[in-house]
């Protein structure tokens, strides 16, 4: 049996309505639930003792507790995570053809802070809350019971581990280190699970890579974040004529050249070594032009408190590209910002754009592909947001 959470009266209806969380303000918090170790199984009842299902429990967080299932008292062991794993890996093979995807994208995958990208049989994995924190042996004898993968890495170094009082690292609990490879939209990349950035990869922007490629078709284009070169070398194989690729990190510009060459577009690909801010200037002030211009920088908007700055980043990030685009041309921007509100990210590169004197239309608005699924009542957690825009 496992210990009884107790909401305060009337604050049961939300989670009723199929939201998966519980805020502390909503319970009736005792000494005795301050003492329960991170990351506890409990039930959870409303205060007339009527039990709503089973969750895991962190008295230290905003979100005390996180919905498992509807069932109370249920035991959560690696038959139960098979389960939900085999369902998110079921949704997973009947939108892709390779096993190149996120596997599981935590809430919407009835997983809580589970995040796993999936590179044919290696996985990164992300425990980013206290309850999967737990529930590390288990997970990891059912992922290997459902896959038999060669190698996993736990990448938990998310920040949000840190609101949630855990230790961060990244360590191979399977397998030997190096590069591993993955395809996407017909191009080959490789990617450094234990050194790169976040699990390795970013499957997110999958649609948005393909869709920018298309327009790249025959075309000179640059990507200011390449990190290891999505967008610009995806585009290249499908036929741009020329790509750059900027990023501040040598070592993710060294992978961008080797996978340009592993795609046999090494005579299409440049890179190059630099500040995105400054790269942009100096590329304007030498009357650079392009006819795509790429820019996915990481969050600017890494908490609430970082909003105002934040969004004044993207707005001169658009005031910057803005020059670059040849008339006619595209410039993509995304933010990845899940504290910018899509309507400010949007407002702020209009703004961005006019400061410029430039306009244009708006071809496409998007976020995530669908190997990141939203849960329908945490819509706030859709978190990528892009518009690609062909300037006048």
């Amino acid at each position: 049996m496992h210990p009884t959470i107790t909401l305060a009266a009337g604050r049961d209806k939300r989670l009723r309505g199929g939201h998966p969380w519980v805020y502390a303000n909503e319970l009736q918090m005792t000494p005795v639930l301050k003492e329960l170790p991170p990351g506890s199984l409990v039930t959870l009842a409303d205060a007339r003792g009527e039990k709503l299902g089973t969750a895991c429990f962190n008295p230290k967080p905003l979100v005390v507790a996180r919905m498992l299932d509807s069932r109370p008292n249920l035991a959560i062991d690696a038959g139960f995570l098979r389960a939900r794993l085999a369902a998110a890996l079921d949704l997973r093979e009947r939108l892709f053809a390779e096993p190149y995807y996120r596997l599981v994208h935590a809430e919407a995958d009835r997983l809580p802070g589970l995040v796993i990208d999936r590179f044919g049989d290696a996985l990164t994995v992300q425990l980013n809350c206290a309850g999967m924190d737990r529930l590390e042996a288990p997970l990891l004898e059912a992922l290997t019971d459902l896959l038999k993968p060669s190698r996993i890495v736990l990448r938990n170094d998310s920040p949000a581990r840190t609101v949630e009082g855990l230790e961060t690292g990244i360590r191979a609990v399977l397998g030997e280190e190096g590069p591993i490879e993955l395809m996407e939209n017909g191009a080959r990349f490789r990617c450094d699970p234990l050194g790169g950035q976040k699990t390795g990869w970013f499957y997110d922007q999958r649609d948005n890579r393909a869709f920018v490629a298309m327009l790249a078709r025959g075309r000179r284009l640059i990507d200011i974040y390449a990190y290891i070169g999505g967008f610009g070398i995806e585009a290249a194989v499908a036929g741009a004529t020329e790509v750059t690729l900027v990023d501040r990190s040598a070592p993710a510009m060294a992978l961008a050249a080797e996978t340009a060459a592993l795609n046999g577009v090494a005579g299409k690909v440049t890179t190059q070594v630099g500040d995105a801010f400054e790269t942009l200037e100096a590329l304007a002030t030498k009357g650079e032009k392009f006819d795509v211009v790429v820019c996915d920088p990481p969050a600017f908007v890494k908490a609430k408190k970082d909003l105002a700055t934040g969004l004044r980043a993207y707005q001169k990030m658009a005031r910057l590209a803005a020059p670059l685009v040849a008339p006619g041309g595209v410039l993509f921007v995304a933010s990845c910002s899940h504290n910018a509100p899509e309507e400010e990210f949007a407002k702020q590169i209009g703004i961005g754009l006019s400061k410029a004197g430039r306009s244009g239309r708006i071809l496409r608005q998007a976020g995530a592909g669908p190997d990141h699924p939203v849960h329908p009542f945490l819509r706030e957690s859709a978190y990528l947001k892009s518009l690609t825009l062909q300037l006048d």
